[in-house]
């Protein structure tokens, strides 16, 4: 018999590596409808040793690799249990976790997110469930974005539902069906070249506002082949660092303009991809960048929401403790209608200590 609530710990680390985000979240779901609590939170920054490593990963050997997922899950046990501890939680269904991932080609049919060891389970004595990208790429999917089942299930009053983190992705209905797939780079770029001028980000993109937009470099990163290409598509690190990292740095502009321009860029990109006067729900990182949100609304007509602090920074730790959940009742949590997968699906690993 399924169970009609769960004490759930979700938790996330995102390509933006701003840290370990981690929440406390009861599930309700009664009359055919979920409805959720966020109890606690907490994100744990990378210090710069992690941020290091997670950066140069994508160039490790497999050897090199599997020693590092080794030494990241016991860093995940390790954050995890003092969660636990901290907020005195006790009598957990199971810890939904992502991982953080570092290979992304689902066009060569590969994704690889660490953290996922089965060891996790018995380091922390809890049940997790993880690893949700692999199933979906091996059914001929994106294995991304998988957030839009918890928009469809937890945020369905909104028109679009909008992230913005390390990458921008949305998530609609469309004809019946839900309809999601990744925008552009956010803060993978935007904080990158924001640490190089001493800053960790650029907060509410003040730098950015000071700077000028370069038209050349502009009209170079709008025709990038990626954004005439119809969904389902997915973006990753790999596409940053050999398509956007090169065109920024050979256009020999200021840091201060490169992240003028590139905020433009987003902006445009977002005004694409949303119609008329529909409501969008706004979460992530980015949402704090008013510059950017300001140039959002320059650009398009949408009525733009942005919810409470926790919803705004935890809403994907609460959507993969919700892909954790409907792994346990064995309902489907990946929809081939925003993966491209072969069908609808119920991804995922169940590990118990």
């Amino acid at each position: 018999m399924k169970n009609k609530k769960y004490h759930i710990i979700g938790v996330m680390s995102g390509t933006s590596l701003d840290g370990i985000d981690l929440a406390e979240i009861v599930f309700d779901y009664s009359n055919e409808v979920w409805n959720f609590e966020i109890l606690a939170t907490e994100t744990v920054p990378y210090s710069s040793f992690w941020k290091n490593e997670l950066r140069k990963a994508i160039n490790y050997s497999e050897e090199k690799l599997e020693r590092l997922d080794f030494k990241y899950t016991e860093k995940l046990s390790e954050e995890i249990s003092k969660f636990i501890k901290k907020h005195n939680i006790l009598e957990i269904d199971a810890v939904c976790s992502h991982g953080h991932t570092i290979l992304h080609q689902p066009e060569k049919g590969f994704t690889y997110q660490i953290g996922n060891l089965p060891r996790i389970s018995k380091m922390i004595g809890h049940t997790v469930v993880c690893d949700f990208r692999v199933q979906d790429v091996e059914l001929g999917g994106q294995g991304a974005p998988l957030v839009p089942i918890g928009d469809k299930l937890l945020f369905s009053e909104y028109d679009y539902c909008l992230n913005l983190g390390g990458f921008a992705n949305c998530s609609f209905q469309n004809n019946g069906e839900r309809i999601a797939y990744d925008i552009c780079p956010v803060n993978i770029v935007l904080n990158k070249y924001a640490e190089k001028l001493g800053h960790a980000f650029d907060e509410s993109g003040k730098i950015a506002a000071s700077g000028k937009v370069d038209k050349d470099l502009l009209q170079q990163l709008n025709s990038l082949f990626f954004y005439h290409e119809k969904p389902p598509k997915s973006l990753g690190l790999e596409w940053v660092q050999s398509i956007i990292f090169p065109l920024l740095d050979g256009a020999e502009i200021s840091s201060k303009d490169i992240l003028r321009t590139f905020t433009e860029h987003i902006a445009v990109q977002l005004a694409k991809q949303l119609a008329g006067n529909d409501s969008v729900l706004i979460t992530g990182g980015g949402a704090y960048n008013s510059f950017l949100i300001e140039r959002l609304k320059r650009l398009s007509q949408v009525k733009i929401i942005i919810p409470s602090t926790e919803i705004l920074e935890y809403k994907e730790a609460l959507i993969f403790g919700l892909l954790g959940v409907l792994k346990l009742r064995d309902e489907v949590n990946c929809l081939a209608s925003v993966t491209g997968a072969s069908k609808d699906h119920s991804s995922g690993h169940i590990f118990n200590p």
